[in-house]
């Protein structure tokens, strides 16, 4: 049986490659040395294969086939699809018998996930994994549909992650996975709100995920997410991964608003299986 031996989200946004000069150095600096202290901890687990729940920005899905979920079950993807990113085009290695399974498992959870063998992977993967330092691990891509309504309710996608940890726990495959989720925290994308910040709801939801409440923190992401812009939409990523973590407490290791990067900053970690707090 597999092991779900580390569980993290951090934001993501292009301008953390593209535009590092657009914040001061010491904020920049602090940021870069979390994305690696994440990477750390996660290569630290030593883990087989990390889970990436993420989202795609229209480019692998449109309005006419736009799925709520999507895992992918190739052996290879290419990155990152944007021509415009400041990030070497790559391959990362996938594992598609995990990727088969964790369809299978949350087909049998009462899921209908999409499952693609064919995904070039954008921003909201490649990103992270470069400022972490982990695109040598391999990977497999869980995709939530962030971007366009209707979208999965944030309810749905704290059962999905539930069903996602327990699927990795069932897994006869590699022995050690790890889970990050990558979007969010407040942010707008193409709006004249782009650039605003809201580090209330910032701060709140990440209070929600370190409480015990899983309704309260489902409630507060429906009813508020519209106050923090139309890339907040992305909570739902934390979503599946509290799930995945079997709703245990989650604690910051950084959070910054940073309105010249056009988004709040923050990344987190959950503890599980048993991981001991440092």
């Amino acid at each position: 049986m597999a092991k779900l031996v580390s569980v993290h989200a951090v934001s993501h946004v292009p301008s953390m490659v593209n535009f590092p000069g657009a914040i001061g150095e010491e904020d920049r600096l602090e940021i870069y040395a979390a994305f690696k202290q994440v990477g750390s901890e996660i290569l630290a687990a030593r883990p087989d294969v990390v889970i990436v729940v993420s989202d795609d920005h229209l480019h692998n899905f449109f309005l006419d086939n736009l799925p709520a979920f999507c895992i992918g079950a190739a052996d290879r993807y290419p990155t990152p699809v944007e021509h415009w990113l400041k990030v070497e085009k790559s391959v990362l290695t996938g594992d598609a018998s995990l990727g088969a399974h964790l369809l299978g498992e949350a087909l049998q959870h009462d899921f209908d996930p999409a499952l693609s063998m064919n995904l070039t992977l954008d921003h909201g993967t490649i990103v992270p994994l470069v400022l972490a330092g982990m695109e040598a691990v391999p990977v497999v891509p869980l995709l939530v549909n962030c971007v366009q309504p209707p979208l999965p309710t944030m309810r749905r996608c704290l059962q999905l992650g539930k069903a996602i940890g327990a699927a990795v726990r069932s897994y006869q495959g590699a022995q050690r996975v790890a889970l990050l989720a990558t979007g969010g925290i407040s942010h707008d994308v193409a709006t004249p709100r782009m650039g605003m910040v809201n580090e209330s709801f910032d701060r709140t939801f990440l209070q929600h995920l370190a409480g015990g409440n899983e309704a309260a923190l489902t409630d507060y992401a429906a009813n508020h997410v519209n106050e923090a812009g139309n890339g907040a939409e992305e909570i739902r990523n934390w979503l599946v991964a509290h799930g995945a973590a079997g709703g245990a407490p989650a604690e910051t290791i950084l959070y910054k608003p940073m309105p010249a990067w056009f988004t709040g900053i923050g990344l987190v970690r959950w503890r599980v299986d048993g991981e001991e707090a440092a």
